[in-house]
């Protein structure tokens, strides 16, 4: 890490830590894989925050200094804590969701909420009925740059959105590569996992920006030598209300990664290079290319940090929070309409 990302990284956590220091809060974490350990290392930026982790892996001594381990979530649920944050295998989050929310603790759920619809509509009815603050934790929702787009399109800048293409293809087993990508839950299917599900970053931010969608076709399916009994191939046309289409390709074979979000409209073109950290749009009238966000690296790490500043704070406000699991679940039937679609080879109606 560069003197400057460190430098960066301290002030915006302490920006964020002061927004919530007024208030002593307890944490359980449920689940111990890379997600649930980023989110409790950030949670250790937060002076004010007690921190119990429920997993039933063993963990190094170094954990155990850091944090108290529970190995049931019968037991974490006794530490009565203000939230939870589920990180388990996604076919386990509605579940694991039900019996906390039963308790009434709020949820920070991490994406994709589930793979099925099974048992969320009675999550949601719990979730109404004791008034329990909910958040799928999309963590690009708290990009800059996806931002800036969403500022853009609402502002009409564009003028009529037309068309869309976004690409996300990395190689699955750079993601982490301590670890055996062929027992993790994106290598699959009974844990929820395949390159949809896994990177459903892209149809998120799609339907936040853009809205409601009427349609998907869907090309799905294992196309690469990797080890894996789920798909690591989409290719996927999305039909917004408004008529606006978009074109969606995710891989899990791809390298270098690669990762972008182009958007045309009558007045300009606008165009999101992740791994540039920049965000450029192209003025008809003017004809000329403007950079309108630029930074100097990636820190994916200050979006987490920032989505879950933003869940602490509605858990204490009591505030409905960006994404709520009524929106999971909006996003999770676009889902489940593209793997649809392509088992049925047909357009399917969201």
């Amino acid at each position: 890490m560069s003197n400057y990302k460190s430098k960066k990284f301290i002030i915006e956590s302490k920006l964020i830590s002061n927004k919530i220091s007024n208030f002593l809060l307890k944490a359980l974490v449920v689940g111990f894989g890379s997600i649930g350990k980023r989110h409790a290392n950030n949670l250790l930026k937060f002076s004010n925050m007690k921190i119990i982790i429920c997993t039933s892996k063993k963990h190094s001594t170094y954990f155990k200094k850091k944090f108290k381990i529970v190995n049931s979530l019968t037991k974490g649920i006794e530490e009565r804590p203000d939230f939870a944050i589920i990180t388990n295998v996604t076919n386990a989050h509605v579940d694991t969701a039900i019996k906390l929310a039963e308790a009434r603790i709020d949820l920070f759920i991490e994406k994709p909420l589930s793979n099925s619809l099974n048992r969320c509509k009675y999550l949601e009815d719990i979730v109404k009925k004791k008034k329990i603050v909910t958040m799928i934790g999309c963590n690009f929702r708290f990009d800059q740059s996806i931002k800036t787009i969403k500022k853009i399109v609402k502002q009409k800048r564009l003028g009529k959105i037309i068309s869309i293409h976004v690409e996300n293809g990395s190689y699955l087993p750079d993601w982490h590569p301590y670890e055996d990508y062929r027992k993790g839950y994106s290598a699959k299917s009974d844990l929820g996992g395949g390159v949809v599900f896994t990177n459903i970053h892209e149809i998120d931010y799609l339907y936040w920006i853009f809205g409601n969608v009427s349609e998907v076709f869907s090309v799905v399916g294992k196309f690469s030598h990797l080890e894996m009994d789920v798909e690591d191939l989409a290719e996927i046309i999305m039909k917004f209300k408004d008529k606006t289409i978009a074109s969606i390709h995710l891989d899990h074979y791809q390298r270098p990664i690669f990762r972008q979000c182009k958007i045309v409209g009558t007045n300009g073109t606008m165009i999101w290079d992740f791994r540039k950290s920049k965000l450029d749009v192209f003025n008809v009238r003017e004809q000329r290319w403007k950079t309108i966000v630029r930074g100097k690296h990636i820190d994916l790490n200050l979006t987490y940090q920032k989505e879950i500043a933003h869940f602490i704070q509605c858990v204490k406000s009591r505030k409905k929070t960006i994404n709520p699991l009524s929106e999971g679940i909006k996003t999770l039937k676009i889902v489940l309409s593209i793997m649809k679609s392509s088992k049925t080879k047909r357009m399917v109606s969201v």
